[in-house]
């Protein structure tokens, strides 16, 4: 029983190792909407120390790359991709401390790890900033990566997301771009299976774009339109009867982690009480006013097709985790319950006096409801989604307008890449951001 009052109080020390507030993403989503992406990596900056704790700076690190490679600052960003990447290699293992604190205080007591899709895009955006920077070798080297981590991932993982068709998709590009023909058809085949695979999961149907027979002549512009704001994830509760926090604590899902036999016991039993309260993530949509892009030269308008959906992904993803989710809130809960009750059965024990076990039972329990909150750390600053084009125009310079439509295909606003050097049989990458 010390032992259980013990890491509930220490759960208040543990306060301080929360998640950036709703309210702290949506003022940094007002800076992006505002097309503000330097004053948004900056604002994240100045709260690093305090909105991001000592065990997530990779949560930081991908924050503020993806805001920095919005802000057109590729060297910036790709330090901070670098420094994420070496984060999650050096955290692959989950600590027997973190996983321990997860089933007694909540889930942020365990180090932020990113979830697969998460981790497939630091090799895209570390790709893309090499390419801003004409450094093609260099992103050929993300691309592999990206595409070893994905080949793992299938074999590892036989449903749900197990690939990524948009990260395979370009690296198919990337390798075309460095003449590397087979391992690009390689990565276009599974590009396109994985579109087909979890297309209606991700919302998305396989590229089409077409290659004019004179291609060799022409220079291919690629142009990329990350648009919109991700949904932000915010702390949910829920009471339950005890029958069903019993089957929640019982999934066969997550037998390798232990119950005491305390709680079930308790639950079994159902002698504390009628009902607990569990908490969870769930999602807040962020509107956006941008619905589709088109890619204008000259007079002539070339629309773009959605090519990756990363607010479905996230979503998926949390579908997946919800039954472990689950299964940890209804275990603290109870855990917290059987605390408070033995708190106060020790109290009366030692005092003979009902009226320090009543305050004992009610210190216990306040520390548990104190310290349980869903885990809603996430890569907020990523885009909902990315629109992509294939133009080949003849050689010289161009400017190349992106053009922002409503749901009603009214313009609402544009962008010009201007003076874009267009090389004979060449590609170049373009790419921009909208949140708004």
């Amino acid at each position: 029983m010390k032992a259980r009052i013990g890491l509930l109080g220490l759960a208040l020390v543990c306060s301080a190792c929360a998640a950036p507030s709703l309210r702290y993403k949506t003022e940094v989503s007002q800076l992006m909407s505002a097309g503000q992406f330097q004053a948004a990596a900056q604002k994240l900056e100045t709260k690093k120390n305090k909105l991001y704790s000592r065990k997530d700076p990779v949560l930081f690190y991908l924050d503020s790359g993806v805001l920095w490679h919005d802000a057109q600052d590729p060297a910036a960003s790709d330090t901070l991709f670098a420094q994420a990447q070496q984060e999650m290699d050096s955290r692959y293992a989950t600590s027997v401390s973190g996983a321990l604190g997860s089933l007694l205080i909540n889930d942020l007591t365990a180090p932020y790890y990113p979830p697969s899709y998460e981790q497939a895009l630091t090799y895209y955006y570390r790709a893309q900033n090499f390419l801003q920077q004409d450094n093609l070798s260099a992103a050929a080297v993300e691309a592999r990566k990206a595409v070893f981590f994905l080949d793992h991932l299938r074999a590892d993982k036989k449903q749900g997301y197990n690939d990524d068709p948009f990260v395979q998709y370009f690296a198919s590009l990337i390798f075309e771009s460095v003449g590397q023909r087979s391992d690009a058809r390689i990565a276009r085949i599974n590009a396109l299976n994985a579109y087909k695979r979890l297309g209606d999961k991700l919302n998305l149907e396989s590229p089409l774009f077409s290659v004019p027979a004179d291609a060799d002549e022409l220079c291919e512009v690629i142009v990329f339109h990350y648009n919109g704001l991700m949904p932000l994830k915010r702390t949910k509760t829920w009471q339950v009867a005890w029958s069903d926090a019993l089957l929640l604590a019982s999934d066969p899902h997550e037998t390798q982690q232990q119950v005491s036999p305390e709680v079930q016991n308790a639950l079994t039993a159902g002698l504390l009480g009628s009902a607990v309260t569990l908490s969870y993530p769930e999602w807040v949509e962020q509107p956006y006013r941008v619905a589709f892009s088109t890619v204008q030269v000259g007079t002539v308008q070339y629309p773009t097709q959605k090519v990756a959906d990363f607010a479905a992904a996230a979503k998926l993803d949390l579908e997946e985790k919800m039954p472990g989710i689950l299964f940890r809130t209804a275990t603290r809960a109870v855990t917290k319950r059987v605390a408070a009750v033995q708190a106060r059965h020790a109290a009366n024990s030692a005092s003979n006096d009902e009226t320090w076990g009543m305050w004992a039972e009610m210190l216990v329990s306040a520390l548990g409801a104190a310290t349980e909150t869903a885990d809603t750390r996430q890569w907020f600053t990523l885009p909902a989604e990315v629109r992509m084009t294939r133009v080949f125009l003849p050689p010289g310079e161009q400017d190349i307008k992106l053009l922002f439509r409503d749901g009603y295909g009214n313009i609402i606003g544009e962008y010009v890449f201007e003076k874009v050097r267009l090389k004979r049989g060449g590609r170049v990458f373009l790419h921009h951001r909208t949140a708004y």
